[in-house]
């Protein structure tokens, strides 16, 4: 098990080349950059069971757990992951999720978590072992639960970057997030408002 040394957020890559972190606000909205359903199928990453371990060692969890991973938990992650970007979008627009939906995060959340363990030092924690892709799942899906039940859940939003449809959990203070991220689509934004106070000047 090994901690992390970096802030929240997952590494994303923009179409442009741009290597930046996108803090979705919470550990359940971070698998969500995996893929997702319909047309969000094509930015999937989640094809084997080192692409799970490799998101679990990405994502806020620390340290990062020791899984135990087969091909089954993988297509359990995409269903989980799935069901909660629908869910999310469902909030978003107003709307009442799909039982479906509903019933696989639940599905989830009801089987035991990750088990924290404190360490012999008295200072560092690990996660109790064997841990399994479905003691992942259900601590991703208590935190989806959380989140969409607690203080924040009236704050999902989708970015509001041209072309851009990530979805996260607006935990500032003010509650004005609107970005994905400043470096991506904030500063493409900045850029486009710019040029457009030139263009009167330019004519």
């Amino acid at each position: 098990m090994t901690g992390k040394a970096t802030p929240p957020g997952m590494p994303l890559r923009s179409g442009s080349g741009l290597e930046y972190r996108f803090d979705p606000g919470a550990l359940s909205f971070e698998l969500l950059v995996t893929g997702g359903p319909d047309g969000m199928a094509r930015w999937e990453v989640l094809h084997a069971p080192e692409d799970l371990r490799r998101w679990a060692g990405q994502c806020r969890l620390e340290p990062t757990p020791a899984l135990e991973l087969g091909p089954a938990d993988v297509r359990a992650a995409r269903t989980v992951r799935d069901a909660l970007w629908r869910i999310g979008l469902a909030r978003v627009a107003g709307r009442a999720p799909a039982p479906a939906d509903l019933a696989a995060l639940n599905a989830a959340a009801a089987v035991p978590p990750l088990i924290p363990r404190l360490a012999p030092d008295t200072t560092t924690a690990g996660w109790a072992e064997p841990a399994t892709g479905a003691h992942l799942l259900s601590t991703v899906a208590r935190d989806a639960i959380a989140v969409l039940t607690g203080p924040h859940a009236d704050r999902l939003r989708i970015c509001a970057g041209e072309n851009c449809s990530l979805l996260y959990v607006d935990t500032s203070r003010p509650g004005r997030r609107r970005w994905c991220a400043m470096e991506n689509c904030g500063n493409r934004h900045k850029v486009r408002a710019h040029r457009a106070r030139r263009a009167p000047e330019a004519t």
